[in-house]
């Protein structure tokens, strides 16, 4: 080979490398940094979306990341603010009541919004062979309103009192969304009220083995929830053939946002959030909701503030 063949051989290879560098993202410091992602119920959305997102920021930064078992938004939101989750999942609303020092947090939090990933629904679940028909005749019954420090305990009493619902005449187990499950399906209790994607996973194995019912939610208190509180809300419709319904259920939705404290480290939230859109197709094929991430809707975290590593990446993805 000449010299010049040479010469232009090394350039090209050059190139090469330059141009590889240049389409991978620049990896943060790991180290130091918590590697849990703090997810929610083992049926539960947050915990499945969790796994393969720790599973993909595993093979991609060479880290051994987890998902960690929680009650929920709130205890989520405690997890990340103390350190022992880098990120987590939490409701809007709960989110909310975090950084102002409201609702069920006696401080604000030092937590940031990573992203917006989807809506997620209140479920009012019953036995369809359950006297049951509607929320007023919840009171009396034993039903769970969630877990302790759960999102789900949040919106179950905000609705109830808007329901004018005594919450007091509620024999409330405070189950998790599993526990809740396995409780119906035994005859334990006469319902529960879970948050979250469509389709639940736990919820839709339930209706598999047991034939259960929605119950409906009044619009108008919705409106009186947001009035009260945050504006998280809207009302919004199960649509027909979840969970093997044949009419769609009118109820009410939150968004859901991933949540960071806000001394991460720039560069590893922007690996949580270049990760999370890269892998989004891979994600939702295990993980539905997923799909509807992106990037347009994933700025509106009002009233949190974005992490300015995550304001970076998606200013960068603009361009």
């Amino acid at each position: 080979m000449t010299l010049v063949r040479r010469l232009a051989a090394v350039a090209f290879g050059a190139a090469i490398v330059l141009a590889l560098s240049a389409c991978t993202p620049s990896h943060g410091d790991w180290r130091g940094e918590s590697t849990v992602i703090a997810g929610g119920s083992p049926t539960g959305v947050y915990y499945e979306y969790g796994e393969h997102l720790a599973d993909e920021l595993s093979q991609r930064l060479g880290v051994s990341v987890t998902v960690a078992e929680t009650n929920g938004s709130v205890d989520n939101l405690l997890r990340v603010a103390a350190g022992d989750a880098v990120v987590g999942f939490a409701q809007g609303d709960a989110a909310g009541d975090a950084v102002a020092g409201t609702g069920g947090f006696e401080d604000p939090l030092p937590l940031q919004a990573v992203a917006r990933l989807y809506d997620e629904y209140l479920h009012i679940v019953v036995r369809a062979d359950s006297e049951i028909t509607d929320v007023a005749e919840l009171a009396g019954r034993r039903i769970s309103l969630g877990a302790e420090n759960s999102g789900v305990n949040v919106i179950a009493t905000r609705l109830l009192d808007a329901a004018a619902v005594d919450v007091g005449s509620i024999e409330d187990p405070q189950l998790g969304l599993a526990d809740s499950i396995a409780a119906v399906s035994a005859g334990e209790i006469d319902g529960f009220l879970w948050v979250g994607g469509l389709p639940t996973p736990g919820i839709t194995q339930l209706a598999s083995e047991v034939p259960i019912r929605l119950l409906t939610i009044d619009s108008a208190w919705v409106a009186e929830v947001n009035a009260e509180h945050s504006g998280a809300y809207r009302p919004a419709d199960i649509p027909v053939g979840t969970y093997g319904i044949e009419e769609p259920v009118v109820t009410m939705a939150v968004p859901n946002f991933l949540m960071a404290a806000s001394d991460t480290p720039d560069e590893v939230i922007r690996d949580v959030v270049s990760t999370l859109f890269d892998a989004r197709a891979r994600i939702a094929q295990e993980v539905p909701v997923a799909a509807r991430l992106d990037r347009r809707q994933a700025i509106f975290t009002e009233p949190v503030e974005l992490h300015p590593g995550a304001l970076e990446y998606y200013r960068d993805s603009r361009d």
